[in-house]
């Protein structure tokens, strides 16, 4: 029986899984109709352009994510090491130790990179210069920063996929701990 939604936010979570679990392509409506409880005709009344308009609201949700809890502290915090010691943790919290998987990379990865490419770019871009911009606020060179920040970046994401790939959250883990030696020198 499908279950009574009032707010189409009630049900990013469980599409965001069904795209991190399927990927964009193999997330069937079957899929999507399991996981969120909610039939055809409801899908469509909250998501009248259909998959893409569902994989758009949950980006834009993830966006909103690390943009409330990572980029703005970042880019505006009076302790910029307390804000990058708080940006790992938010991300050990959101990437649940390297057990999660990060949709956007996964997106960025994928066939259908083109069709969010503003949103894979953005949210990638942003983090890096709001990193970056910490960086320089704690005393690093502009160079530098940016080039700590862009590592980081990457040292995050690849420990994703490497934790995935060993199913071994603790690689995420030992990455982010480096990660805070590396940005704080």
């Amino acid at each position: 029986m499908a279950r009574t939604v009032t707010e189409r936010a009630d049900i990013l979570p469980a599409l965001g899984e069904v795209f991190r679990e399927h990927g964009f392509e193999g997330a069937s409506l079957a899929h999507i109709t399991a996981r969120t409880g909610l039939g055809k005709g409801s899908l469509y009344h909250f998501f009248p352009g259909g998959k893409e308009e569902m994989a758009q609201a949950v980006l834009a949700e993830i966006d909103g994510w690390f943009e409330l809890h990572v980029f703005t502290p970042l880019r505006s915090s009076a302790d910029p090491g307390a804000a990058v010691r708080d940006m790992l943790a938010q991300v050990d919290a959101y990437f649940r130790s390297g057990r999660r998987v990060c949709l956007v990379g996964a997106f960025a990865l994928g066939d259908v990179r083109d069709r969010f490419a503003r949103q894979v770019q953005g949210y990638f871009a942003r983090w890096r210069d709001a990193l970056a911009a910490a960086l320089r606020e704690a005393g690093c060179a502009a160079p530098v920063a940016q080039e700590k920040a862009e590592d980081a970046v990457l040292a995050i994401q690849g420990a994703l996929v490497l934790a995935r790939a060993l199913d071994d959250g603790a690689v995420f883990t030992r990455t982010l701990a480096r990660l805070e030696r590396r940005l704080l020198d």
